[in-house]
């Protein structure tokens, strides 16, 4: 995209906020980036409600916060959960495992996608205010990444 189109498009986004809000569509026909972005930030307020109570250190609080947020140990999460996923529960991680979108650097390709899906599952169980399931998946998400973490070499 060029740096004037997205100019074009973040004027019509800010524009459209001091409108009155529109409900959200369906979650189920969202881009599944959508559901990822969502989901992503679903995720780490998540963490750092579990991880408060355990350091007064910012630092601390946000670098092990860093590390459980990666599509590394999103990743891994998702690899363990996959075969507990309803069937549209895995037809949207797979919608947002092949989405289309830039690999960084800091995981391999196989990662970030399945990351990505795990990221797109989170954002559609919120959306769709699937509390409970939404809830289960998280606290199970969030012992395997912290059972990843122990187990690393240092």
């Amino acid at each position: 995209m060029k740096f004037e189109q997205y100019q074009i498009i973040k004027k019509q986004a800010l524009a459209a906020c001091g409108e009155n809000l529109q409900l959200l569509q369906d979650p189920r026909s969202l881009n599944p980036i959508i559901l990822a972005y969502i989901g992503d930030a679903v995720f780490s307020l998540y963490v750092r409600m579990r991880l408060l109570p355990t350091s007064a250190q910012v630092r601390v609080l946000h670098n092990l916060g860093a590390q459980m947020v990666s599509a590394v140990m999103q990743a891994k999460a998702m690899d363990a959960l996959v075969e507990s996923l309803s069937t549209e529960e895995a037809a949207i991680a797979r919608r947002g495992r092949n989405t289309k979108s830039t690999v960084p650097k800091s995981a391999s390709v196989r990662e970030y996608r399945q990351g990505t899906a795990w990221e797109a599952l989170v954002g559609w169980l919120f959306l769709s205010e699937q509390e409970e399931r939404l809830e289960a998946f998280l606290d199970q998400s969030f012992t395997i990444i912290q059972s990843a973490i122990k187990n690393q070499k240092k």
